[in-house]
């Protein structure tokens, strides 16, 4: 019993983490505006970008990334306490444990930052949060899934394309740096969810009508 209360309270603590609306604050704080009322109405840093400037739109970024950071961190300091550790049956393998909580730690926090329950269940495409958990679950992965986008981003000039590659490719990453099967997982569901975040960006790459970094957004999706 009081194993399930423990994870209970993992997951709403990564969920709160994760919702944290940083663009959506940034707005508010810097130019007292909504920030999902301009550009691509999203709480990310790409529309803060184009929104509010660079340094806002890094500070922003950064933040995202370390939500997910710490809710993976979270995750791991709960499972070695020793009161959390005295309720997990005896002759079960702690490590064992571990990456099934990380990774419920970690699709709670991507899910908070596009559903944030401070706005209204809405927020952003969870990619800067995604990174933020592949790179406290393995550093090789997440700096690997950040080269890619890096490359696509530098090729195309369109973040969005780039973010979705960059998830797409984050599982078959975690299997060429053999990662447990529980974190594979994760990247699978991670990457489903941010293309799904990221429907109506699909939509406009197929319609050529995306924006490239620079240009203004002229959808209202």
């Amino acid at each position: 019993m009081f194993s399930i209360i423990w994870g209970l309270l993992l997951l709403l603590a990564a969920y709160l983490l994760g919702s944290i609306p940083t663009g959506y604050l940034a707005g508010r704080l810097l130019k007292g505006i909504d920030i999902r009322e301009h550009g691509s109405k999203s709480i990310g840093a790409t529309n803060v970008l184009r929104t509010l400037g660079k340094g806002p739109a890094l500070t922003v970024l950064l933040i995202d990334v370390l939500k997910g950071v710490a809710a993976i961190a979270l995750a791991r300091w709960l499972y070695s306490l020793s009161a959390v550790v005295a309720t997990i049956p005896a002759n079960a393998d702690l490590q064992a444990w571990v990456p099934w909580a990380v990774i419920m730690a970690g699709l709670t926090a991507i899910v908070g930052h596009s559903r944030s329950v401070w706005i209204g269940f809405k927020g952003g495409k969870s990619v800067a949060t995604g990174l933020g958990v592949l790179l406290a679950m393995s550093w090789q992965v997440g700096l690997s899934t950040l080269g890619v986008f890096g490359i696509v981003l530098a090729l195309s000039r369109i973040v969005s394309l780039g973010s979705i590659l960059a998830a797409i490719a984050s599982p078959l990453l975690m299997l060429l740096f053999q990662q447990p099967l529980p974190y594979v997982l994760l990247a699978t569901a991670a990457a489903i969810y941010i293309s799904i975040t990221h429907r109506a960006n699909i939509q406009r790459l197929l319609a050529g009508t995306e924006p490239q970094v620079g240009q203004k957004h002229q959808s209202s999706n």
